[in-house]
């Protein structure tokens, strides 16, 4: 019967008495940026991560960006990225200032570790930038000791992976895991404790693109940090540089988030975990399907994390020949990300060349994501799971 890749309209007509509702509220009050409404967003997603202050900006690559404009660097500072993700993550550290230097990602995670950081450490760089790529947490306690040891900040890219969890050491406790997590670390060890992504690293960056497990109607970001005066500073940079209007602390840029996405993100929040269950429900029957095919290997999920799937993304041989196969039953697929960053025609003067980053340049012929949003069935995830089986079948 066919599955689409995503399908954006079921959980729009679920919620759309009270999103309705809450977009006609933005309406009559007729305060549309900023205001009421973002401010308890902020709150709220704050409480829910447990952050300790919240901002929110126009968009996920604001939120990479203000935090990188507010260090203040200088000529010739360098952020290291990873290769594979998208480009918003390494365009974000050029704007702000810094020159990108590529780093190349664990072969089962496809994240950051502190040995793919210090690969490509020098004595120029200034911060980093681990992704929680595809919804599954970078492993944050060795890249903390990384950067603590060598005074560099941590930004954590979570754009995909609002609501991902990972057992911590030193953590504080509270924070429930997921069912669905793999839980092989000793949790009766009482140093370890759930910690939410974007609350680990010195700031954190998340999107509401509306493909993203929480996502708005537009674009949206937010900023998370435990540094009152770093909040301060993103809440001046986000409304031109200054609190007071007509006057001006620094040079800011207009990134004010928009109180419709506001609203609509308010009723989607409460939604969230459950979101979450249902995508690692379907992660956990892909995985019972395809477990044991022959040339291909499911996600990784290393112990101590609980994946929240943004994409539930196979390394597949014959990648492209899989897609075009499943095409043709009417499944749709994603390929993320078919150029490593180091290899885009825009950072040619930064001297990346072809075999530099051996992971990232595999990955990028290999991987493909199967549908993965909550609204799917057991007979749609069960449909695309056999026709990938029958494929690699002949």
């Amino acid at each position: 019967m066919g599955v689409p890749f995503l399908d954006l309209k079921l959980q729009y007509n679920l919620l759309k008495k009270d999103i309705d509702e809450a977009l006609g509220r933005v309406v009559t009050s007729q305060f549309f940026v900023l205001g009421p409404e973002v401010q308890a967003l902020e709150v709220e997603i704050a409480d829910f991560l447990g952050a300790s202050f919240a901002v929110g900006v126009a968009s996920g690559t604001d939120a990479l960006l203000l935090p990188l404009r507010a260090l203040d660097p200088e000529d010739g500072d360098e952020v290291i990225v990873p290769a594979f993700t998208f480009f918003a993550t390494a365009g974000a550290v050029w704007n702000a200032g810094f020159t990108p230097v590529f780093c190349d990602v664990d072969p089962h995670t496809f994240n950051v570790t502190a040995e793919t950081l210090e690969a490509v450490w020098t004595d120029r760089t200034r911060a980093v930038v681990p992704v929680h790529l595809f919804g599954q947490m970078a492993p944050m306690a060795e890249i903390r000791e990384l950067c603590r040891r060598k005074e560099a900040f941590v930004l954590e890219d979570a754009a995909q992976a609002i609501g991902a969890r990972q057992l911590y050491p030193g953590a504080r406790l509270g924070v429930e895991s997921s069912d669905h997590s793999s839980l092989s670390l000793d949790e009766a060890d009482s140093s370890l404790g759930w910690m939410m992504a974007g609350v680990l690293g010195d700031a954190g960056a998340f999107s509401f693109f509306p493909t993203k497990n929480l996502g708005g109607f537009g674009d949206g970001g937010l900023v998370t940090t435990s540094d009152e005066e770093f909040a301060e500073k993103i809440s001046k940079l986000r409304i031109h540089g200054g609190k007071q209007m007509y006057h001006h602390e620094m040079v800011g840029t207009n990134s004010r988030l928009d109180a419709l996405q506001a609203a609509v993100l308010r009723v989607k929040l409460p939604h969230l975990e459950g979101w979450a269950g249902a995508r690692q429900a379907n992660a956990a029957l892909y995985d019972e399907i395809l477990g044991d095919v022959p040339g291909v290997a499911i996600p990784a999920v290393m112990p101590g994390n609980s994946h929240v799937y943004n994409q539930y993304t196979l390394k597949a041989h014959q990648r492209d020949e899989l897609r075009d196969y499943l095409s043709k039953r009417g499944i749709g697929t994603g390929l993320y990300y078919p150029l490593g960053l180091h290899l885009q025609e825009c950072f040619s003067a930064l001297g990346g060349r072809a075999g530099d980053l051996p992971v990232t340049e595999a990955l990028t012929q290999e991987v493909m994501s199967l549908p993965i949003f909550p609204e799917l069935s057991e007979g749609q995830v069960s449909e695309v799971g056999e026709a990938v089986r029958e494929f690699y079948s002949g």
